[in-house]
């Protein structure tokens, strides 16, 4: 659909729609760039408030995969004004609130429409220098692949609608959830990163699958070294998979090469869509132990080593 629309090009344009790329990026004089991006989706939890969180965690982490930092943000709304109270709706603001000003960004405004189905997001602006903008392409071979949460987020909320969610996993999921990849994606600064992405709706096999089509390489994913958050690998095999998690499979069918090693349930949650996941980073080899010891200081106790980048061969991403 998208190849069908007319290009636009513009001499200030850092990052468009080229690359699949987190967030655009805009050039405003030599010193400054300005990102943006936007994400709004249905409520994956009961409490409107951290619904509220979640959703706006996730619409700020596209700028911290940038390498930038938000500075304003709008909320999107659609609201089921005939069937549901406005105070739901007053505690999903307050919850966005409650991110943007973590972020360090401010709410000046937003949009809102009567909607059958209860909706929010925002629209996040940052600012990053020109010549330190990260972007999902830029992986070399040789480079290890660094991930900052945990996976299994879709796994868990899915089986939380059907009540068959521990406490503990969702406990886990929501605290993952909400936290802000801020930390993260200034820890990651301080070193010579390659590329980088956020891993949210396509999975980590998706994300990945970008950040190897568009670097000309091959990644490799070692599945007994992906971080897993409580319970998921118990519920994945269970079948507690999202819509998306099929839709994932179907599409990189042609892309992925799975092992037949690979353990029953690992290859649902490489597939499986993350709420506000992590980032995805690729650095070189020789510096990623001290990347992830780094974030481990930070208290990002989840961030592993979960594959590498190797030169073209084959599929553009292989979970062994």
């Amino acid at each position: 659909m998208l190849r069908r629309l007319p290009t636009q090009t513009h001499p200030d344009v850092l990052v468009g729609t080229d690359t699949s790329d987190d967030a655009g990026v805009f050039r405003l004089r030599d010193d400054l760039a300005i990102v943006n991006t936007v994400d709004f989706f249905t409520p994956i939890v009961d409490d409107p408030f951290v619904f509220g969180q979640i959703a706006a965690a996730n619409a700020l982490s596209d700028i911290y995969a940038m390498g930038a930092d938000p500075v304003t943000a709008l909320n999107i709304v659609g609201f089921p004004k005939a069937t549901m109270d406005i105070e739901v709706l007053s505690q999903v603001l307050e919850g966005g609130l409650d991110r943007a000003r973590e972020a360090g960004a401010v709410v000046i405004g937003g949009h809102t429409i009567i909607d059958p189905e209860l909706k929010y997001g925002m629209a996040v602006t940052g600012t990053v220098h020109p010549d330190k903008v990260l972007r999902n392409v830029g992986v070399e071979a040789g480079d290890a692949l660094v991930l900052t949460k945990p996976l299994g987020t879709g796994i868990v909320t899915t089986a939380l609608k059907q009540r068959r969610a521990s406490a503990a996993s969702v406990r886990a999921a929501v605290a993952s959830m909400v936290a802000l990849n801020r930390t993260a994606s200034l820890v990651m600064r301080r070193f010579a990163v390659h590329a980088c992405s956020d891993v949210t709706g396509f999975g980590l096999l998706g994300h990945g699958t970008e950040m190897a089509m568009g670097s000309d390489v091959s990644i490799v994913f070692d599945s007994r070294s992906l971080p897993l958050l409580p319970g998921a690998l118990r519920l994945a095999k269970g079948g507690y998979l999202t819509g998306g998690c099929k839709r994932n499979r179907a599409y990189l069918a042609d892309k992925v090469v799975v092992e037949p090693t690979v353990s029953a349930g690992y290859e649902d949650i490489a597939y499986d869509p993350q709420t506000s996941g992590g980032l995805l980073i690729a650095v070189r080899d020789r510096d990623a132990a001290r990347l992830v010891q780094a974030l481990h200081a930070q208290g990002i106790d989840s961030a592993s080593v979960v594959g590498a980048a190797v030169a073209k061969r084959g599929a553009w991403v292989i979970l062994r």
